[in-house]
C-alpha cells in the first residue's frame, strides 16, 4: 500500500511513518551525541549524502555508509558542539522504500574557533526497508534557509561553560 501527503493507507504505513520518524530523530541524537555506530547504523550500506552549505560554497557528497559516518566523525569530533532539531516530517511510504522532507535547525560552536554557527533548511531524504526489516536512510542531502556565524570575539559576555565531552576538572586535595 501506498501513503501519501494525503494520509496513511494501512496499519502497516502508519506503522512505517513512525519508524521513518523514529529513524531521523536517531540519526540527530546520535550525531549530536557522537555515538557513531549508533549513527552509522541509520545509514544504508550504499547511502548517498549531499552535504555543503554557501558558506562552504562547494557541495559535499559522500557515498557508502563508512564515508558518511567518517566525515561526521572526523568534522564533528569531541571539541564541537551540535544540537540539531528536526521537526514538521512529511513523508510517503511505498512498499519498502520512502522519502520525506524534514525542517531542521542546527546550533554549532567550535571553542577552538570562538565561533558559534547557527542555520536551519530542510533536508530532503530518501529512505529503504533492508533485508533485516529495519529503515535505513539511502539518500540524504538539505538545502538551507539561512546560515549564520557569530564570532565569540564579539560578544564577551558569552561562556562556554560546560558541554559532554569536556574533561572535568581535576579534584582539589
Amino acid at each position: 500500500m501506498r501513503s501519501s501527503a494525503n494520509g496513511p493507507r494501512s496499519l502497516e504505513d502508519l506503522s512505517s511513518l513512525e519508524d521513518l520518524r523514529q529513524l531521523k530523530y536517531r540519526y540527530f541524537r546520535a550525531l549530536d551525541l557522537k555515538r557513531w555506530d549508533e549513527f552509522a547504523d541509520t545509514l544504508s550500506e550504499g547511502i548517498v549524502a549531499h552535504y555543503g552549505t554557501h558558506a562552504l560554497a562547494e557541495p559535499l557528497v559522500f557515498q557508502g555508509r563508512d564515508a558518511v559516518a567518517g566525515f561526521m566523525r572526523d568534522a564533528l569530533g569531541p571539541a564541537i558542539t551540535t544540537v540539531h532539531i528536526a521537526n514538521h516530517p512529511e513523508i510517503s511510504v511505498d512498499g519498502s522504500d520512502a522519502s520525506g522532507s524534514w525542517n531542521f535547525e542546527d546550533t554549532v560552536i567550535v571553542p577552538a574557533a570562538n565561533r558559534l554557527i547557527r542555520g536551519a533548511g530542510y533536508y530532503t531524504d530518501r529512505y529503504h526497508r533492508d533485508d533485516d526489516g529495519r529503515w535505513r536512510i539511502a539518500e540524504t542531502s538539505y538545502e538551507r534557509i539561512y546560515e549564520s556565524i557569530i564570532s565569540l570575539d564579539d560578544v564577551p559576555s558569552f561562556q562556554f561553560l560546560s558541554h559532554m565531552w569536556a574533561t572535568p576538572p581535576a579534584a582539589s586535595s
